[in-house]
């Protein structure tokens, strides 16, 4: 429980710390940035598996799974690419917004496609959800397109990888695998180009850029030990780390700009959440009184 608590607040630091990571690889753009994510996660990933000498997984892929992760690889490559050009673009806290409404998302995905009957507060919470967004496309003057690609896309990747059901390390060597042809494509055609920015701006800048495919394996090594290890309300709470974090960053170190309009459409974001996590605590802990009970 102890060590499971350890590598699930670590990884949801790192993942909050990301918007600092990524303004450190400008000049390249987001485009090449996720190209070399991508590329460098896999040589990553493929070192941990060696290591483990992790083989047997393979045989068990199967082509269902493997359709599953190729259009998961697609999905998350939207959110990555997203992410990196709304942090490089000064869009950090609205970064933070998509990642706190992804519960809210991942709510609705559970009506409209596994036909879950919703209880009161999760409704309210939904609607409160939805209230922000309203609030918040008042106050851009459009709607938060970056917030809800990103909640939207990682909502659908948390969904296809529950169908996969593969552990995290070899179900990213997969998704990279996949889209390695084309972002290695892409590299080499900005570096025809003569518009690649990696090896053109000193090797500290070329180990930064190397450095984001170890920057994304990690994490999801210390996410997996927590899943392992930890009750799923504790991760769920845990969950909120990052966002914190992103908002923080946006906020007090990128000074980006909060009109009380926004703070309005975020509290009721917050107020949300606050509903949805005590209605799922207090749903649990209904359900753990008869085993409580019967064990009495």
């Amino acid at each position: 429980m102890k060590r499971g608590m350890v590598c699930g607040v670590a990884a949801y630091v790192m993942w909050g710390l990301f918007p600092l990571y990524w303004p450190l690889l400008k000049p390249a753009g987001a485009g090449e940035i996720l190209a070399h994510r991508i590329m460098w996660s896999l040589v990553a990933v493929v070192a941990v598996l060696a290591v483990r000498r992790s083989r047997g997984w393979l045989r068990t892929l199967g082509w269902r799974r493997g359709a599953l992760l190729a259009l998961a690889a697609l999905v998350i490559s939207v959110n990555w690419g997203t992410y990196i050009y709304a942090v490089n673009s000064g869009h950090t806290i609205e970064c933070a917004l998509g990642y706190f409404i992804n519960p809210l998302i991942s709510v609705v995905f559970g009506v409209v496609i596994f036909q879950e009957r919703l209880r009161r507060w999760q409704w309210a919470a939904v609607g409160m959800g939805a209230a922000a967004v309203v609030a918040l496309t008042v106050d851009y003057g459009r709607p938060p397109w970056i917030a809800l690609v990103l909640a939207l896309a990682f909502a659908v990747y948390g969904l296809l990888k529950k169908f996969a059901d593969m552990p995290s390390a070899e179900s990213l060597a997969v998704e990279t695998t996949v889209t390695f042809p084309p972002a290695l494509g892409f590299v080499l055609l900005l570096e025809g180009r003569g518009d690649a920015a990696f090896g053109h701006h000193g090797v500290g800048h070329a180990v930064l850029l190397a450095g984001a495919g170890i920057v994304t394996a990690v994490p999801l090594m210390l996410f997996n030990t927590a899943a392992i290890r930890l009750p799923l309300s504790v991760i769920g709470m845990l969950q909120y780390l990052a966002p914190v974090l992103q908002f923080a960053i946006g906020l007090f170190v990128q000074n980006e700009e909060m009109p009380p309009s926004r703070w309005a459409g975020f509290l009721l974001v917050w107020l949300a959440l606050v509903t949805l996590t005590w209605d799922g605590l207090t749903a649990g802990r209904r359900e753990a009184m008869p085993e409580t009970a019967l064990r009495g």
